[in-house]
């Protein structure tokens, strides 16, 4: 209720009073005027000043895992707020241990967590909750609602804020010896601990041409100064690089719908295998054919080996969502050019058409070394240079 609607009517009613004489009647009215004013006056200043905010040691964990999140409002001002009611907004999946503490809303899977506060001047109040992490993704808290009011409990005011923090729920690795891979070399060839490679991008110089050498690798303005045929010699790196290349298309066609505990499997895969390959020496990377959560951005995590590159790769894989941004063949194609030089590529697939196939098949005529972990029903066919490694999803 607003002024708006008090104040005519007691003005009305103190004219009539005083016209009538009617002292106490009049009395009463211009109390009821001072009363509105000042309620009025309060209910516009008690949001002033007032802070909410979220605060947690950790906003990352693995599904079942609990965390406890402080909630805090606080009254920077003299005046104080006799009622304070916070309504924010909670995913379910990383909401509260006790489910009775979200209050069902109107938006799927988000509950409100409402708390009731009374606070005097400059004054705190710190509330703790356990969150439970359900379920894998990257959640999103908030916004936020205050409202407040004056101490008679004639006005409230209202103020919406988009304070927002997140939490990641990372999938759950697999255990490495449930994929049954091959024990000898799982990723490969791994002839040696450490393997040189000639970077085509780093030219350290030139030699003479020699029967075995590739004919891309000639050095025409070379060739033309010497008059005899001059080809390219590369800088030699030594790395052991991966990049987990993850197709979140579950379905043959993206019009037949989606399989979201395939997909949480392939995630959950992908995940096994960064371990893995972390703990093996590898500088790992990550591609997929999709954006990360809230954020409008390539999924793509550079390679690294450096002490947080794990956990990259597992908040990467935490946003992984059914999103499709285009078919992975012709997704593996247009980020080709983007990967290391001698990089092993780990295909994770629940889908494997022809078009894939030939894709892989054009990625090693570009000497690369592909590794095809595939979860389709059927066996795909075997493809030249490539390892194939078939393991159908059960459900």
């Amino acid at each position: 209720m607003t002024s708006a609607n008090w104040w005519p009517y007691l003005l009305i009613l103190l004219v009539i009073s005083l016209i009538a004489r009617v002292y106490p009647l009049a009395a009463i009215a211009v109390i009821l005027i001072l009363i509105s004013f000042v309620a009025q006056s309060w209910s516009r200043r008690a949001l002033q000043q007032v802070t909410y905010q979220r605060k947690s040691i950790y906003d990352r964990g693995f599904p079942g895992e609990t965390l406890i999140m402080s909630v805090i409002a606080e009254n920077r001002k003299f005046l104080p707020i006799p009622w304070l009611r916070v309504i924010d907004l909670i995913p379910e999946a990383v909401g509260p241990q006790d489910e009775r503490l979200l209050q069902i809303t109107h938006l799927p899977e988000i509950g409100a967590l409402v708390n009731l506060y009374s606070l005097r001047w400059f004054e705190r109040d710190r509330r703790n909750y356990v969150m439970l992490l359900r379920k894998r993704g990257i959640y999103r808290l908030g916004p936020t609602a205050l409202e407040a009011g004056d101490i008679f409990g004639l006005f409230e005011n209202r103020r919406d804020e988009e304070n927002y923090d997140y939490l990641t729920v990372f999938p759950e690795p697999l255990d490495f010896d449930v994929l049954e891979l091959p024990t000898s070399d799982p990723f490969g060839e791994q002839r040696a601990r450490r393997r040189l490679y000639e970077d085509p991008n780093l030219i350290m110089g030139v030699r003479a041409y020699q029967p075995e050498d590739d004919f891309r690798r000639v050095h025409w303005p070379a060739t033309a100064r010497t008059g005899e045929l001059q080809v390219k010699v590369y800088q030699p790196v030594s790395a052991r690089v991966m990049v987990i290349c993850l197709n979140v298309m579950t379905m043959p066609h993206y019009w037949e719908g989606a399989n979201p505990a395939l997909l949480e499997y392939l995630t959950r895969v992908a995940a096994a295998i960064a371990q893995r390959a972390l703990a093996d020496g590898y500088r790992v990377g990550l591609i997929a054919n999709t954006c990360l959560s809230h954020a409008d951005q390539p999924f793509r995590v550079p390679p690294g080996r450096s002490p947080e590159q794990l956990a990259r790769l597992l908040t990467a894989l935490a946003g992984a969502t059914l999103f499709v941004t285009s078919t992975f063949d012709s997704f593996l194609l247009h980020e080709s050019p983007r990967l290391p030089y001698g990089a092993t590529l780990v295909l994770i697939t629940g889908q494997t058409s022809q078009e894939l196939r030939e894709a892989a098949l054009r990625l090693r005529q570009r000497e690369r070394r592909i590794v095809l972990l595939s979860f389709d029903e059927r066996k795909p066919l075997s493809i030249p240079g490539v390892t194939l490694i078939h393991r159908p999803f059960i459900p």
